[in-house]
C-alpha cells in the first residue's frame, strides 16, 4: 500500500496565506478602515454641525428621555433616567449613506461602465470575426461554383 503524504497543518495555513485573494482582502480591509476614518471626519466635522444648526446642539447630543429625569451627575458622571441617543443613531445612518454613495459613485458605477464597454468591444470583435468567417465561406462557395461552371462549359475531365 502506498501512503499519500497529507500536508501538515502549518503547510496548509501557509498555502492559505499565499493565495492572492487573501492578500487582496487584507488590502481592502486596510483601505476600507482608512476610508471610514475620512467619512467619519466629514460627518462629525461638517454634516453633524450643519444638521445641528437647524436645532441648538451637535447631532450626537440629540436625545430623548424614556424615563425622566435624564441627567448626568457632574460629580460622579452617573446618568439618571433612561436616555435614548437617537442623534448618534442618525449620525451613524448618515455616515453609512455617505460611505455607500461614495463607494457607488466613485467605484461601482465607473467599474460597471468600464466592464460594459469591454463587453461591447469583445462582442464587436466576435462580430467582425463571424463576418469574416461568413465572407470567407461565401468566397469559397463562389470559387466552387465557378469551377463547376468551367467544367460544365467545355472543360471535360479526362
Amino acid at each position: 500500500m502506498s501512503e499519500e503524504k497529507k500536508p501538515s497543518l502549518l503547510e496548509g495555513f501557509k498555502a492559505f496565506l499565499m493565495r492572492g485573494n487573501v492578500v487582496d482582502l487584507a488590502v481592502a480591509v486596510v483601505i476600507g478602515a482608512a476610508f471610514t476614518n475620512i467619512v467619519n471626519s466629514v460627518v462629525k466635522g461638517v454634516i453633524n454641525p450643519l444638521v445641528g444648526a437647524l436645532g441648538t446642539k451637535d447631532l450626537d447630543h440629540y436625545q430623548s428621555c424614556l424615563k425622566a429625569p435624564c441627567a448626568v451627575d457632574p460629580k460622579t458622571g452617573d446618568v439618571t433616567g433612561i436616555p435614548i441617543l437617537w442623534g448618534s443613531v442618525l449620525s451613524a445612518i448618515l455616515t453609512f449613506l455617505i460611505t455607500a454613495a461614495v463607494v457607488y459613485f466613485l467605484m461601482v458605477l465607473p467599474m460597471a461602465k468600464y466592464l460594459a464597454k469591454a463587453e461591447q468591444r469583445r462582442k464587436a470583435k466576435e462580430g467582425v470575426q463571424e463576418t469574416m468567417e461568413i465572407t470567407e465561406l461565401e468566397v469559397l462557395k463562389e470559387i466552387r461554383d465557378a469551377l463547376v461552371a468551367q467544367r460544365g462549359s467545355g472543360h471535360r475531365e479526362e
